[in-house]
């Protein structure tokens, strides 16, 4: 499983496993847990990085409507996986 290190400005880094990626409409999704193995925390993360960026740019998706629509992708994409 993938390991990312994301670095929140002023924060700790922080380290996620990456479960599943994919694109909705264009923007990129990728749903990543704090535990690689077990239950653990799940975040869904889209990225909203620009080609001139170094880094890659991503944020919790919030919106209760596109979080749903993007859980219910990555529910289906991941059978063993409970995003409740």
């Amino acid at each position: 499983m993938e390991k990312i290190v994301f670095k929140p400005d002023g924060e700790e880094p922080v380290e996620f496993y990456v479960l599943e990626q994919t694109t909705i409409g264009g923007a990129q999704y990728i749903l990543v847990t704090d535990s690689e193995e077990g239950d653990g925390e799940a975040l869904i993360l889209k990225d909203l990085s620009k080609e001139e960026d170094e880094e890659g740019v991503y944020v919790i998706v919030s919106d209760d409507k596109e979080l749903d629509a993007v859980a219910e992708i990555f529910s289906n994409m991941l059978d063993d996986v409970d995003l409740v």
